[in-house]
């Protein structure tokens, strides 16, 4: 089976993510999701990360060993979930930003409309909380451990063995002060012209293109 390298600093293995399917039985229900939308985070090195400050009991994993998620609470309302890359220690981490259901579309819908609204089905998973909400996620799943072969764990990724649309990139998103700038953090990536990409890329398939 094809495995992603996740040993690898966020800016490679980020675009690698891209079209890959994750898949959660988290709660005994299976969802399986493909990843359309993603940004890098690079730890210390990078002002807009949660460990550009260093090691606090909220970003522990961040520094461990690649291959768990961080699960973090943002505002106090909604769960975001970052693949952790990279050598330990490095705190690289890849933000799941946007997806497409594409199996247990009946428990995605039930999961999103118990949290609130959801009118497409384009819009289950498009948007981190959202795809958190969809594949079971809160804070106590921090640190769970990424398989990369069904059953392995609760949670589990497979590599595109294929992939038709174009990679664009372009800045992050909610990002304010340092690390802000486009030209110099152009780290968020997406698949141009999926609809269920986040955002206002979606409507316009902009950013830098690239394969």
């Amino acid at each position: 089976m094809l495995v992603i390298d996740l040993n690898r600093r966020a800016l490679a293995v980020a675009p690698d993510l891209l079209g890959a399917r994750l898949t959660s039985t988290i709660g005994g229900e299976q969802v399986t999701v493909r990843v359309v939308e993603v940004e890098a985070y690079e730890g210390t090195d990078d002002p807009a990360s949660h460990a550009y400050r260093g090691e606090r009991p909220r970003n522990r994993v961040m520094f461990g060993p690649a291959g768990h998620l961080y699960v973090y609470r943002h505002l106090g309302l909604h769960h975001c979930a970052n693949v952790v890359v990279g050598p330990a220690g490095t705190a690289s981490a890849v933000l799941l930003r946007g997806a497409e259901v594409v199996e247990g579309v009946d428990v995605a819908w039930r999961r999103r409309l118990a949290g609130g609204v959801c009118r497409t089905e384009r819009d289950l998973a498009r948007g981190p909380a959202r795809l958190a909400v969809v594949l079971g996620l809160t804070r106590e799943h921090d640190g769970v451990t990424l398989g990369h072969e069904p059953g392995a764990a609760q949670l589990w990724l497979e590599p595109a063995t294929s992939r038709t649309e174009q990679v664009a990139t372009g800045p992050r998103v909610g990002i304010a002060g340092a690390g802000e700038d486009a030209a110099s953090w152009p780290w968020r990536f997406w698949l141009a012209g999926h609809p269920c990409v986040s955002g206002s890329v979606r409507a316009a398939g902009g950013g830098t293109g690239r394969r």
